[in-house]
């Protein structure tokens, strides 16, 4: 079908819009529709509004109507008005043209966008208006169909309703009033409503407040389309993990004090990424304890730190791990102290005393609910090295709190960030920036369970020894490489991480373990590259009962025959556990 506009009928420029509707095979028919408007008046100031949520929308306008504004809107956003009392010509009588398709088409003309696109310092774009009886728009107020919330929500929708809520029309007129914000306002924030009706009812014109606004407004269609764009990727059968071009939508949650260090400005950014809305996480941790202070633009200053972002992270992901009721301490993203126990206050405090010079000013994590007595212990257990100095932490970490529980640790510092957080999800993209791109790869997910721990040396290990190596290899799982995990009845003895060779930090894990390294479990994150008068050979000398290791070396061979010697029990994961 060929569709041609032909004129309109003689009497009034707005009284009927007559359609030309032609096939090769069916003869041409006449179709009227009548619309009853008058022309815009010169210097009209106008204003459009088309909302998906309606929040403040009678508040919006009242306030348009008071300075002046002729207010046009479209569908429930019209009748919305209508029902707060306030006058508004409906969008068809602009554009003289039925809203159709269900609701596809209603703004896409050129009696709405001539209005928004037109430049007012050129003489031309107005003879143009002028000439087809297109009047100006000044405001444009629009945000969009709810289809983050449609795809994140918990009950599935079909793909054909997913995208039935890809909103075209609003990010079209979003744009448009964007690209030519010195003339015309473009707001898609109902919190920034107060603002924008005192910067309409003063008389200076501000183009930075218009700038920010159109930066506003060009973001929020960005990160409207980045959640069309990862939603559909998912749609693909034989889509790729990872997609030929990727967009991360970032939301700034909070202004930080510093970054890593103090002459670092920091702030932090919630990832609103569709595959994140329930994966959990600290990002999303909700924090009962600690100062916050109100900042300019709405964002918030919290006592978390840049280094208290990523050392709770590096808590929770390992605590979240362990099946039975564990405590991890971390240190500059190190677990220093790793204990599980059906008792979690006996956990606890072993968890302190693998290291507790370290432990001093960490953060202490729990995957159990922190009760009344285990607050206790937090608030009133004192240093090991001394017997007398009150344990002290940055943050404490836990999936829940009894009252009472949150109580009593609210009591032991006004400084003490306390976070309540969601168990990390899995199969998650892991995301990391070098200079000029970033890496991407699938997270680690593999724990003890998923892998097999193969005997290699003729001395095959007790089943304690069997579990205390499990339980080193999951510890090692979150050390800094080269990492090494030293382990004997589910709690941490020492370790050593971040060192240049595996040998220094063997040597720092057995220092730290003392006497109880010997019949203990080691684990090493990755091979060991010798086995003779090096990192094999000093542990077995050292009493360990069991090495877990990853193997792969082409020295393996050597590793065998060192723990043969000794009477070691050596196992081979063959899965590596790099951190860098």
């Amino acid at each position: 079908m060929i569709v041609s506009f032909l004129s309109v009928l003689p009497g009034s420029l707005f009284g009927v819009r007559v359609l030309h509707f032609s096939t090769p095979r069916v003869p041409a028919t006449i179709v009227a529709i009548s619309f009853s408007s008058t022309p815009p008046r010169r210097g009209q100031k106008r204003a459009l509004i088309s909302l998906s949520n309606k929040r403040d929308l009678a508040f919006l306008g009242h306030g348009l109507q008071g300075l002046g504004y002729t207010i046009v809107s479209t569908g429930g956003t019209a009748s919305a008005l209508e029902e707060a009392g306030i006058p508004v010509t409906k969008v068809e009588e602009i554009t003289h043209f039925p809203e159709m398709l269900d609701g596809r088409v209603k703004t896409l003309h050129p009696s709405i966008h001539g209005g928004i696109l037109a430049r007012r310092d050129y003489s031309h774009h107005m003879d143009a208006l002028s000439n087809h009886d297109i009047g100006t728009f000044d405001v444009v107020v629009v945000n969009l169909y709810p289809f983050y919330e449609k795809v994140t929500g918990t009950i599935s929708i079909a793909f054909e309703d997913g995208v039935e809520n890809i909103d075209i029309g609003g990010p079209t007129l979003i744009r448009a009033a964007a690209k030519n914000h010195k003339d015309v306002l473009v707001v898609v924030d109902h919190d920034d409503y107060p603002t924008v009706l005192d910067f309409l009812k003063g008389k200076q014109d501000n183009q930075e407040f218009r700038k920010k606004l159109a930066w506003k407004a060009f973001q929020h269609v960005a990160s409207y389309d980045s959640a069309v764009s990862e939603w559909l990727w998912k749609q693909i059968e034989d889509g790729e993990k990872f997609p030929p071009s990727l967009t991360v939508p970032l939301s700034l949650k909070s202004t930080l004090r510093y970054g890593e260090n103090p002459h670092q400005k920091a702030a932090f950014y919630a990832d609103k990424s569709i595959s994140l809305v329930h994966a959990g996480g600290i990002a999303t941790a909700i924090q009962h304890h600690g100062k916050q202070t109100k900042l300019i633009f709405g964002s918030s200053q919290c006592e978390m730190s840049y280094n208290n972002f990523l050392d709770a992270d590096a808590a929770w992901n390992c605590v979240s791990e362990f099946k039975s009721p564990t405590c991890v301490i971390v240190k500059h993203t190190n677990p220093c102290g790793v204990a599980s126990r059906q008792d979690i206050l006996e956990a606890y405090r072993l968890a302190v005393k693998a290291d507790p010079v370290s432990a001093f000013g960490g953060i202490v994590a729990f995957n159990t609910t922190i009760d009344e007595d285990l607050a206790k212990e937090l608030r009133e257990f004192r240093s090991p090295i001394d017997g007398t100095t009150r344990m002290f932490y940055e943050i404490v970490v836990a999936p829940q709190y009894t009252e009472k529980g949150l109580e009593i640790l609210r009591g032991k510092s006004k400084a003490l960030r306390i976070l309540e957080a969601k168990k990390t999800g899995q199969g998650l993209l892991s995301l990391r920036q070098v200079g000029g791109g970033w890496l991407a790869q699938e997270s680690d997910d593999l724990t003890p369970e998923n892998i097999k721990f193969s005997i290699m040396s003729e001395r095959v290990p007790e089943d304690a020894e069997l579990h205390d190596a499990e339980f080193a290899w999951l510890c090692v799982k979150h050390v800094k490489s080269n990492a090494i995990v030293i382990a004997k009845d589910n709690c941490m003895l020492g370790m050593g991480s971040g060192q240049p060779n595996r040998l220094e930090s063997l040597r720092i894990a057995f220092r730290k373990a003392g006497e109880a390294a010997k019949g203990a479990a080691l684990a090493s994150d990755a091979f060991f590259p010798f086995a003779w008068n090096d990192a094999v050979e000093e542990a077995c000398k050292n009493g360990i009962g069991v090495i877990a290791q990853p193997g792969g070396s082409i020295k393996d061979g050597d590793a065998v025959e060192c723990c043969n010697k000794y009477g070691v029990s050596l196992l081979f994961t063959n899965v590596r556990h790099f951190r860098h």
